[in-house]
């Protein structure tokens, strides 16, 4: 009488191998994508709560917008929304990029402004979220 070895063969381990290997590429993937929707989202929400500071400055700082920053990136920036008459602090510190942390781009003139995402590397700059190259930005509600 032979005697018969127990446990898995060359093959069957493979195939199970196999079967993970594409579960995970699968979980992978799913996972990227969720985390890209999330930091989208992320960035509408933080473009929001700027807009929103944006828009209290106006009634409360005599009916003009804040301007950029004249520094580090040719007046396309914005740190902190403060009015300085009356004192008070609207928006202490803005939120920056999920990703890159880098600023959000912001312009005005005084009667208006945009606000944008930052800009992907490129000639000229394209406005993009993770989802697409759509241009995100938003501008005064007044």
């Amino acid at each position: 009488m032979k005697k018969r070895q127990m446990g898995f063969t060359l093959l069957e381990m493979l195939v199970v191998l196999g079967i993970i290997g594409v579960i995970m590429a699968i979980a992978t993937s799913s996972f990227s994508t969720a985390q890209k929707k999330a930091r989208d989202s992320r960035r509408r929400s933080d473009l929001k709560a700027i807009q929103n500071a944006v828009e209290q400055y106006y009634s409360v700082c005599g009916y003009k917008y804040p301007t950029a920053n004249p520094e580090p990136t040719n007046g396309r920036e914005i740190t902190s929304v403060v009015c300085l008459n009356p004192s008070s602090a609207i928006l202490p510190a803005v939120p920056k990029d999920p990703k890159s942390d880098a600023a959000y781009v912001y312009t005005s003139e005084g009667s208006f402004y945009t606000l944008c995402i930052p800009t992907r590397v490129a000639t000229p700059p394209i406005f993009e979220s993770e989802s697409g190259t759509t241009p995100f930005c938003i501008t005064n509600q007044q």
